[in-house]
């Protein structure tokens, strides 16, 4: 029999390579690619706006993309395809981009292939990624490697930023299909890199002492029966609403926090933008607490993990009820301490989900973390498709109403506010349900069949 072997430090940060490299093709189709449609091209905003959004919504095929890893038995052809579709969809996009100056419909189409493109690349990678970390990674390291995972991922989002930014000036169509390519094939080969011999060097852990005894593979169950089994399972299905409104709740903010800053507080674009920094810098400071709570050498002693996430939301909700708060009192309210606060408490949330994801993908029955890990990627991906809409209607909406800009952004943090506590109510079922399931059902037909001693 082998011995089951976990990863250390360095396939982490291999894996963190890997997130990283993702995040430097996502941030340049996403981001750079949407200020030069509005600004250089002197496109509508609602163009990029619908190109990203269809990028989210074309990962709801997550969870089959995951059954595929789970059929195949190996994450590393899911993650190589993956980064391979993705690459080649920011070159096009950048094509597309340019192809717009000079032919605006044809260049359309090809964006709208191109986003397809990276949302499946994305959804491959992505979701294999977390399937294999969520075998791989002892229990010990799992909040610590989900905090690098995603912390490198920040810091290829900030590289690439910079580094493209140098290399786009002076702007051209023609510099911009380079550099993005440039950034596209360098991460592939990247990635590839990482991933050489990453997968065949160790074996899966075994499964959680807390996970039922692991059901074998039914290599025969097609891809909707396995989606349907795996919806059945409480733990699962809980997850799938908590990931769905937490993740609601937090892109929501992503278009009215800036907006609200400078109508409602007077500050100027600088100001604004460094306060979005503050903020980021709380998110990071929130994934390094729970990292430390949850790693093996403080051993639970700050709490749970589940606390963390729990926490996390409530504090959320707190924070934004300080937000509606602000917006009656601007002239007294300390607005950056509470954003800091909203910061923390998503940095928190956020990474003990992932860590409890993580979990959750090996305490079902069957081998189906891919499909679990895919059916999660989905319900995240179309809350974040969903936030931008929420935020920004929700607050139109009610300034047409309400006709005060006061009340009107006060009442999209309240919404806000209700959904960060109504996810807290989810990730705490989440919990009691984990604890019913460590137990084992005899009225299951997996256990009644099982063959007695």
């Amino acid at each position: 029999m082998t011995t089951p072997m976990a990863f250390g430090w360095l396939h982490i940060v291999r894996l963190g390579l890997i997130q990283a490299c993702l995040g430097s093709v996502v941030v340049m189709t996403t981001s750079t690619l949407n200020r030069v449609m509005v600004v250089e091209l002197a496109l509508p905003a609602l163009l990029p706006g619908l190109l990203v959004g269809w990028h989210y919504a074309v990962q709801i095929v997550r969870p089959r993309l995951g059954f595929g890893a789970d059929r195949g038995g190996r994450c590393t052809p899911w993650m190589i395809g993956g980064m391979a579709v993705l690459a080649l969809g920011g070159c096009l996009a950048a094509l597309a981009t340019a192809w717009m100056a000079q032919d605006r419909s044809a260049g359309i189409v090809l964006a709208v292939l191109a986003f397809s493109m990276i949302g499946l690349g994305v959804s491959s990678c992505g979701t294999s990624l977390l399937v294999l970390m969520s075998k791989q990674v002892p229990d010990a390291l799992r909040a610590p490697a989900a905090t690098t995972v995603w912390m490198m991922m920040i810091l290829g989002f900030a590289v690439t930023a910079v580094t493209a930014g140098r290399w786009l000036d002076p702007f051209s169509p023609e510099r911009l299909v380079v550099v993005t390519s440039c950034v596209s094939l360098l991460a592939f080969g990247l990635s590839t890199i990482s991933l050489w011999g990453l997968e065949g060097k160790s074996t899966p852990m075994a499964h959680s002492t807390m996970s039922p005894t692991p059901q074998p593979v039914n290599h025969r169950a097609n891809f909707v029966q396995t989606l349907h089994e795996v919806w059945q399972e409480p733990q699962a299905r809980h997850f799938t609403v908590f990931v769905f409104l937490s993740m609601l709740a937090y892109s929501a903010q992503d278009l009215i926090l800036e907006p609200f800053a400078g109508s409602i507080f007077s500050m100027t674009p600088g100001e604004t933008t460094q306060l979005s920094g503050l903020q980021h810098g709380a998110v990071l400071v929130g994934m390094i607490s729970v990292a430390v709570a949850g790693s093996g050498w403080v051993k639970g002693r700050l709490g749970s993990i589940q606390s963390w996430m729990v926490g996390g939301c409530l504090l959320s909700a707190v924070a934004m009820g300080g937000l509606c708060l602000a917006a009656q009192h601007a002239d007294h309210w300390p607005l950056r301490t509470n954003v800091w606060l909203l910061g923390v408490a998503n940095g928190a949330f956020s990474i003990a989900a992932i860590t409890t994801m993580m979990r959750l993908a090996r305490e079902g029955a069957g081998q189906r973390e891919g499909t679990r890990m895919g059916l999660w990627g989905a319900a995240q991906a179309l809350a974040f498709g969903l936030g931008g809409l929420v935020g920004t209607g929700v607050s139109d909406l009610a300034r047409y109403v309400i006709q005060q800009d006061e009340l009107a952004y006060a009442s999209v943090f309240l919404f806000e506010a209700v959904l960060f506590a109504w996810s807290a109510w989810w990730a705490v079922r989440v919990g009691h349900t984990a604890m019913r399931s460590s137990l084992p059902d005899i009225t299951s037909p997996l256990v009644r069949e099982r063959p007695q001693p």
